[in-house]
């Protein structure tokens, strides 16, 4: 099954027959695999990865570190739970270090963003201070190259 997976993680439009051919197994058994992995959960949804700057609809993010004080019986999670259900937060992590959540956030403008922390964000009970990192240029992500590389102009060496 780790085999399959991989193989969609990269590439979600990959075919059962496709899977078949790189994995060596039977597309009827590649087919169940996935059935079943897509009925348990293991396989949460198929996604394209957009370079949105490059279809010209430009989108500002920023990674938001949260401080929280924790409450007994729930530690962080009511809180987290507030946080990810916000329609412009892409991700929400529990993390080591000393903030206790890291947040993504996608708005139009930077203005959307320090909205969203002032009036939303740090008004959440037990949210006790933000610190908002904002992304200026993206090399790599999941996996993809976002950076294009520049044209090697040097003349070419022969031996």
């Amino acid at each position: 099954m780790r085999e399959i997976l991989k193989v969609l993680e990269r590439d979600a439009r990959a075919t059962p027959r496709q899977i078949a051919s790189q994995t060596g197994m039977e597309e009827a058994t590649v087919a169940k695999m996935i059935a079943e992995g897509e009925a348990s959960g293991v396989i949460r949804r198929y996604k394209a990865v957009i370079d949105w700057e490059r279809f010209g609809d430009e989108r500002v993010f920023a990674f938001i570190d949260v401080k929280v004080t924790p409450a007994r019986g729930v530690g962080f999670d009511d809180v987290a739970e507030r946080i990810y259900r916000y329609p412009e937060v892409h991700s929400v992590y529990l993390v080591s270090g000393t903030q206790d959540l890291r947040c993504v956030v996608e708005g139009r403008t930077i203005r959307e963003i320090a909205d969203f922390v002032a009036q939303k964000l740090s008004t959440i009970d037990r949210v006790n201070s933000t610190s908002t990192h904002f992304l200026l240029k993206k090399y790599k992500d999941d996996g993809d190259i976002f950076a294009d590389s520049e044209t090697d102009h040097r003349l070419m060496v022969a031996p």
